[in-house]
């Protein structure tokens, strides 16, 4: 990587019009020459966060040292940038659109512009991507959003109650954290959902407000999809993420619908990094009790470096010609370099649950193998929102992790299904699935799954996991509610991992109807979303015969 070039002069609060007479805001860190340089933008409602900023202005300065331009704009409606913040909705596509043509029109510009950012500054690129702004020339997109629906606010039809949280620290125009934000544990036992933003200290709030109307993939929602229009997208991109990112699904279908592009030079201009991190990627080679090695933390600095010096600057430095795909195997602890993702060698194989009809907890008859169910019974739990399965984060912090399950899975509403133990390595690469099988004595309910990988001393490490709303199970356009004791499959995207469960472990699959408080409470009553401060019990019944094959499926390697 080359060193520090240049110096650096920065210009604070320049305003960029937007087609509707809107201004935003951005600082701008120029190399003190007379030279035309590559732009570098970035595009954040995040610039008044504490920390954040000023990690923001190292990797700015980083670059501008290194003969870039680099741009922080605030998102329209944050810090010193005019109009109304709407998160995740579609003012963001044309003012990146509009912020691009606009660089490509100053003094210090050589018309080349790359986009960068991590969250919510990498689903924005995207939104800007799929109006194909000329100058655009690649990307770096960390932890990518997918479409609302689908991950944030809401996944599968259950709203991700993390986002309370969120949305009490984004709402105004500088990002102030209320006293209430300190009691989010508390505030997450609010009823009815829709009053949550008064807890948060942010009594009608406009952003919760909306979201909470709308539940479902409608209009509101899908004017920001950008996911279906992946084709219009001719750029190349690094794409990076983590095992334990809460938003990694984004990263997974940005990163497959590129490759598959009718574009050959798109198709071969994706670069696909994935290590054993949370949201925040790159900084802990050890979460919670797992230490993942060594070679866990890696120099992405560089690899950013290289990737905008190629694509902008085109220096030959081979970053084009290495193996675009990097994952890092859990249980394994070690690094692979391949040419495509998902494996083509990963075969999907089921493994079906079984018990005598008592799987309830670790202390159950529940088992996991590739057998074929034939007559059993069914497995039963009482689901009360009172009293809700809980998920296990990062000391309160809301964080993915491979944190130990069983201080959930010791419950009786939690069904666990285990393999004996491995006779050997069993590597599960790509997309995990659940099909269940179930009913409920209510109109409208939850199902979530988890896969786990069981230590030979009991430790149960977190995986993936996923959910469903019952209403959601056909689409997540029109809700249908369900008929009280009918039969109905579940499935559930459990989303993807790469994980090698070693000999003398057993692959574990628990099934619940919460994980609270990363989801909300489905009250199990059918009424509408967030008006409830009713909780009902849902008596929940879980099929596996011959006529009812409830299964997960694992894409296994070798």
């Amino acid at each position: 990587m080359s060193s520090a070039e240049h110096q650096v002069r920065v210009e604070l609060g320049v305003k960029q019009r937007m087609r509707d007479g809107t201004n935003l805001s951005a600082d701008i860190f120029i190399p003190d020459a007379k030279e035309k340089f590559p732009v570098i933008l970035t595009r954040t409602p995040y610039r008044t966060v504490e920390g954040f900023q000023d990690k923001q202005n190292d990797e700015a300065r980083f670059f501008a040292q290194r003969g870039y331009v680099y741009i922080i704009q605030d998102c329209r409606g944050k810090n010193d940038s005019e109009g109304v913040y709407r998160p995740f909705l579609d003012d963001d596509s044309r003012d990146g659109y509009d912020t691009i043509v606009w660089t490509g029109k100053q003094p210090w510009s050589n018309g080349k512009v790359g986009t960068i950012g991590a969250s919510y500054a990498a689903w924005n690129q995207w939104q800007a991507a799929t109006l194909k702004p000329p100058g655009l020339k690649a990307m770096i997109c960390t932890v990518a959003l997918p479409d609302p629906v689908l991950n944030v606010p809401y996944q599968n039809g259950a709203l991700v109650l993390w986002m309370s949280e969120w949305m009490a620290l984004i709402e105004g125009r500088r990002n102030t954290k209320t006293t209430a934000v300190n009691d989010a544990r508390k505030n997450f036992w609010h009823l009815p959902l829709k009053t949550t933003d008064a807890e948060f200290g942010r009594p009608n709030s406009r952003i919760w407000q909306e979201w909470v109307a709308h539940p479902s993939a409608d209009r509101y929602w899908s004017v920001a999809f950008y996911e279906d229009k992946l084709d219009r997208v001719d750029l190349p991109v690094l794409h990076i993420s983590g095992w334990y990112d809460d938003d990694i699904i984004g990263t997974h279908l940005n990163f497959v619908g590129m490759t598959r592009s009718r574009g050959a030079l798109t198709r071969k201009g994706q670069k696909l990094i994935i290590g054993p991190w949370q949201h925040t990627v790159n900084v802990k080679r050890k979460l919670g009790e797992v230490d993942f090695g060594e070679s866990a933390l890696i120099d992405l600095n560089t690899t950013k470096f290289r990737w905008f010096d190629h694509w902008l600057k085109g220096v030959d430095n081979g970053i084009d010609r290495e193996p675009p795909v990097e994952i890092f195997t859990t249980g394994r602890n070690a690094w692979g370099r391949h040419q495509h993702w998902p494996f083509p060698d990963a075969k999907p194989t089921l493994y079906y649950i079984h018990s005598r009809g008592a799987a309830n907890s670790y202390y159950g008859d529940g088992v996991l193998s590739t057998a074929k169910p034939t007559s059993e019974p069914a497995d039963g739990y009482a689901y009360d929102p009172r009293d809700p399965a809980p998920n296990i984060d990062d000391d309160g912090n809301a964080a993915e992790g491979p944190f130990d399950q069983r201080p959930v899975e010791r419950r009786d509403d939690v069904l666990v299904y285990s393999t004996p133990f491995l006779d050997r390595e069993i590597e599960v690469s790509g997309r995990v699935t659940v099909s269940l099988f179930a009913s409920t004595s209510r109109t409208d309910t939850d199902f979530w799954a988890q896969v786990t990988d069981v230590y030979p001393s009991g430790f149960s490490m977190h995986l993936t996991e996923g959910i469903v709303r019952g209403r959601y199970r056909q689409s997540l356009e029109k809700p249908v509610l369900l008929k009280p004791g009918e039969v109905n499959e579940f499935t559930i995207d459990l989303w993807i991992i790469s994980n090698a469960f070693q000999k003398g472990h057993r692959i574990r699959l628990d099934i619940s109807s919460s994980s609270f408080p990363k989801y909300d409470r489905n009250p199990n009553t059918g009424h509408g979303f967030g008006e409830d401060a009713e909780l009902l019990v849902a008596e929940q019944r879980i099929l596996h015969d011959r006529r009812h094959p409830s299964s997960v499926k694992l894409p296994i390697v070798g």
